[in-house]
């Protein structure tokens, strides 16, 4: 198995910005309008949605999907979980699952 060493001095860039958040929303049956409203809070809270999907690339169903991956981007903006109600989707849960830091300190 090959060795992880640190690249960041060697100018290899992984091509997400300088941070990217993966974060999960889950809530049972979430349609797209409620899909829509979370999106838009998070943006408005100053996160760029620079994609949505679901796990394993499966098209999203409105009203059947329960779970989403969003990738936010931003230099300094980490995203903050939420629980129940998440961005005021009732039921809607959020959790931050990796930070991607392109320029670590």
């Amino acid at each position: 198995m090959a060795g992880i060493t640190d690249t960041r001095s060697a100018d290899l860039g992984n091509g997400l910005g300088p941070k990217s958040c993966i974060v999960k929303i889950a809530k049972t049956n979430i349609t797209s309008a409620e899909l829509q409203t979370i999106l838009e809070d998070m943006a408005l809270d100053g996160h760029t949605i620079a994609g949505v999907g679901t796990a394993d690339g499966s098209a999203f169903v409105s009203g059947t999907t329960d779970v989403v991956f969003v990738a936010t981007q931003g230099a300094g903006l980490t995203y903050a979980a939420e629980g129940s109600n998440a961005h005021g989707v009732t039921g809607a849960v959020t959790t931050l699952e990796a930070i991607i830091n392109q320029n670590p300190a």
